[in-house]
């Protein structure tokens, strides 16, 4: 009896993929040890390369007057293709039968091509018309980023002058956004800082956020376990880790005031005073607090004679320039600070960069637009998160970067910052999810003193968006312990919505019910035709009600399942129809369709809740996301009828504002 010898194609099989596993668990180990060799290697260069990146400017934060050019999107684009006679001569074969065949199939190919000519000429009139619409919200939005820009730069040219004249303010918030806006700090490391500047000393007096420990790798290497098929981190040794992280606190320290006598092109310092500090919390009081484990005073005589790229940073910080450093800053041991900025008096900038100590509720429409990017910045890292302002040129429309360090929902967030007066473009929100897309980002938050229309927040449904407006804004700020009013005065901002007011006499209520699980919004078009007003007249859950509150969204009760209410006489006058539609909530499921939609009715109520009618309303169909309910139209005499809908959209809500004029990003 023979028997099978184990270097047979099976065992050789075998041996093959778990040599091949081997190598791929050695190459993941080697990858990983590489990985914390950068990482090491760039804290140890820090201060040599960031002595290498260009000096700020105040150029830096100029920003050139141009706008993205008039791009229509998809369709609009492009006229109409026009039909041809000849492409409908030729479609009957009465062309071979006799004159009077002949001439029958002429007048028949004659009539398809008027009805395709003027169903392509209706199409083309109706494109020139949204082209025109789309035009004028695009100079619109244009117009504003223009005006933006130019009151920007104009801020800048201010700022110089006061900067030229040693003004305290304009000293600390130059220098603030020069280190806060810095390339020569990696990502990783925090640059949170206070300032005050002493104009008689000439002395700029700063308390910069320094990293904590958990910056320098705890392992060393990664090394693969054949027998476990594990990898393993070899700890580094605890004093190289010490020493590691003592080296970086000092060339942190030496690197902040490289910067700020490398950005003083006005020539306004003859010292510095820089603190460091860690934020964490107190291991005695379990509460968040200041640890200060570095002081340095610099004049610039002496630190002009330093050769930063060649010094030891310890020695260099201590021996040299007669700084204290912290022996142990590892275990949190404090240094006695030197000045700090609150003992300078005046204004002191906070680490967001807005102006500590006033009492004034800053109005964030006349807030310079560093300081309000410094604020949205600020916001971030007050929700937990590391959060850092750009610098001015090259910033690929990223105004704000931060990072969520939540598991799962967390990532990189790129942030655009609007302080507009007027309703943000949907054109920005598709700029601003391209910009996720090109930097690969997790999420794109839009902040804006301003609203945003129903194009802006159709197109951000579903995407990894999110859209923050004015109100809301003020909301966060207050709820976060900072500071900012839209407008008038502190007292006049509310911290939270104004609730809808209850039905009045004049409206009527529309309750909505269907059977089947499918959840939907309802919303209503005031209209004119077939185009609705304005965004302003679109009425959905992110716009509850028209300018002048003919209609609004309301609370339903059993057996409805949504609810509108509405005051027929307060319609505008141009209006002659009002729209309802349902669509999808994707939010509550993204594969869901109106096949569920069956059943479906409009109860007519008074503001008494006494039913006055019902009105039936077509069944969705499979595949199909939103639907026109109905609409009531205008007769001559002033009265309402109700016309039943039908028409469903696979394209959802998009699809269907799209054919009544709303924009979609």
């Amino acid at each position: 009896m023979s028997r099978r010898s184990s270097s047979g194609p099976i065992g050789s099989y075998e041996r093959d993929v778990a040599r091949g596993h081997r190598q791929y668990r050695e190459a993941e180990a080697r990858r990983r040890t590489e990985q914390l060799d950068a990482e090491v290697a760039a804290l140890r260069d820090l201060l040599v390369s960031g002595c290498r990146t260009p000096a700020f400017r105040m150029d830096a934060m100029v920003r050139p007057e141009q706008v993205e050019p008039f791009n229509p999107p998809g369709p609009l684009a492009q006229p109409v293709p026009m039909p041809r006679i000849d492409e409908f001569q030729g479609q009957s074969s009465g062309w071979t039968l006799g004159s009077g065949n002949r001439a029958q199939a002429e007048r028949e190919a004659h009539a398809r091509y008027t009805q395709a000519w003027q169903a392509a000429n209706a199409a083309e009139a109706q494109r020139q018309q949204q082209l025109a619409v789309y035009r004028q919200q695009y100079d619109r939005w244009a117009a504003e980023q223009l005006a933006g820009v130019r009151a920007h730069n104009s801020r800048l040219d201010r700022l110089a002058g006061a900067l030229r004249a040693g003004d305290p303010a304009a000293v600390v918030e130059y220098f603030s956004a020069a280190v806060g806006s810095s390339a020569a700090w990696p990502e990783a490391l925090p640059r949170q800082v206070a300032a005050a500047y002493d104009p008689a000393a000439r002395q700029l007096v700063l308390d910069w956020e320094l990293p904590g420990y958990a910056v320098v790798p705890e392992a060393r290497s990664v090394q693969y376990l054949p027998s476990t098929d594990q990898l393993n981190e070899k700890p580094r040794r605890v004093a190289e880790r010490r020493a590691l992280y003592r080296d970086l606190l000092a060339q942190c320290m030496l690197l902040v005031v490289r910067e700020l006598y490398a950005a003083d092109e006005f020539d306004v310092l003859d010292s510095v005073v820089v603190n460091g500090f860690v934020d964490c919390h107190d291991p005695v009081t379990g509460q968040e607090a200041q640890f200060v484990l570095a002081t340095l005073p610099a004049t610039r005589t002496t630190f002009a004679g330093l050769r930063l790229e060649q010094v030891s940073a310890v020695d260099c910080l201590v021996e040299g320039l007669g700084g204290q450093l912290s022996a142990r800053p590892d275990q949190l041991t404090v240094v006695r600070p030197g000045r700090r900025p609150d003992e300078v008096g005046g204004g002191v900038v906070g680490h967001g960069g807005h102006t500590a100590g006033d009492g004034e509720e800053p109005d964030l429409f006349e807030m310079d637009p560093i300081a309000f990017e410094n604020l949205v910045a600020e916001l971030f890292r007050a929700m937990g998160m590391e959060a850092v302002t750009t610098r001015r040129s090259g910033d690929g429309g990223v105004d704000v970067e931060a990072l969520d360090p939540a598991p799962i929902r967390g990532g990189r967030i790129v942030v655009q910052v609007k302080r507009y007066r007027n309703t943000v473009p949907p054109t920005a929100v598709r700029d601003l999810y391209g910009t996720v897309q090109d930097k690969g980002a997790n999420k794109g938050v839009l902040v804006t003193t301003a609203s945003f229309g129903p194009g802006s927040y159709t197109f951000a449904n579903g995407k990894p968006l999110e859209l923050v407006p004015g109100d809301k804004l003020v909301e966060l700020l207050h709820q976060y312990g900072l500071r900012g009013r839209l407008g008038g005065t502190a007292t006049d901002i509310p911290a939270q919505r104004t609730p809808e007011p209850a039905p009045s006499a004049d409206h009527n209520v529309l309750g909505m019910s269907w059977s089947g699980r499918v959840a939907l919004d309802v919303c209503a078009l005031v209209c004119s035709g077939n185009r609705v007003l304005s965004e302003e007249h679109f009425v959905f859950f992110n716009n509850p009600r028209t300018p002048d509150g003919s209609v609004r969204t309301s609370a339903h009760a059993a057996p409805d399942k949504a609810a509108l209410e509405v005051a027929f006489d307060a319609l505008p006058r141009e209006a002659d129809r009002l729209v309802l539609v349902a669509a999808v909530d994707p939010e509550v499921d993204p594969h869901a369709d109106l096949a569920g939609f069956t059943d479906a009715r409009i109860r007519l109520l008074d503001a008494a809740g006494t039913e006055a009618g019902q009105l039936e309303v077509s069944d969705g169909r499979a595949g199909e996301t939103a639907l026109v309910l109905g609409a009531f139209r205008r007769r001559a005499n002033g009265d309402w009828d109700f016309v039943v809908g039908g028409k469903g959209y696979r394209g959802g809500l998009e699809d269907l504002l799209r054919e009544y004029g709303v924009e979609v990003a």
